[in-house]
């Protein structure tokens, strides 16, 4: 053994060098700093290969990760975040598919979960993606950050009170379950924010659907057939 051949130093301590250990143990010894400069590499490697629709680039970067000890949470986190951000309303799906492979980490533990992890990864680096969603929040919090705090508009509002309702509260709602198709036409935004529109549907996955239910609406209401983003300022 290697610990008995290597002569200790001069404080008694015998120091056995990493090509020892890696020749002893026939298996070339994994460099990873979980809070270094690999660790962002290699979740970056993970999350662009998703996005690149590579399953066999999101496999490998997921097993360097797992194998070298990172935590296995940290990796489902990543994944869940990557189905919001990249799939999105493409396939809703893809988040309960993330979610399962987070809870089946934290129910069964590793290694066995790394099969789930590795399951919700090929899934989402298959699956239809769109950032529609990511973006259609940004401008949201954009919106916001500029200083927007609009009132919600009386007939939004729950008269809780026979005073609120007097104020108005819920006046002129329309309940749209009683309407043909479950629709109907009425203000939802602020005064200062009518004709915004913030989420724009791709042509990916589900979001096909969406989009064409979207148009759908607007034609019974003589809308423009086609959706259009609001331009930034």
């Amino acid at each position: 053994m290697a610990a008995l051949t290597t002569p200790p130093d001069a404080d008694g301590k015998r120091r056995i060098p990493l090509p020892t250990i890696e020749d002893a143990i026939q298996r070339r010894a994994r460099r990873y700093d979980k809070a270094g400069e690999q660790h962002y590499d290699l979740i970056s490697a993970l999350h662009k290969s998703m996005r690149g629709s590579d399953p066999d680039a999101s496999l490998y970067w997921l097993a360097m990760m797992l194998e070298a000890g990172e935590d296995p949470l940290y990796v489902a986190r990543r994944l869940v975040r990557f189905a919001s951000e990249d799939v999105g309303m493409a396939d809703p799906q893809a988040l309960v598919v993330a979610m399962a492979a987070q809870q089946a980490v934290h129910f069964i533990g590793m290694p066995e979960g790394n099969l789930a992890l590795a399951e919700a990864a090929v899934y989402l680096a298959t699956a239809p993606k769109s950032n529609s969603l990511y973006e259609a929040y940004s401008r949201v919090q954009e919106e916001i950050k500029r200083g927007s705090s609009e009132s919600v508009p009386l007939h939004l509002r729950n008269p809780v009170t026979p005073l609120m309702k007097k104020m108005g509260y819920g006046k002129g709602y329309k309940y749209a379950h009683d309407y043909p198709g479950h629709f109907v036409e009425q203000q939802n935004l602020p005064d200062s924010l009518q004709g915004k529109r913030y989420y724009t549907p791709s042509e990916q996955g589900y979001e096909k659907r969406v989009i064409a239910r979207l148009k759908a609406w607007w034609r019974r209401i003589g809308k423009p057939k086609e959706p259009r983003r609001e331009q930034e300022d």
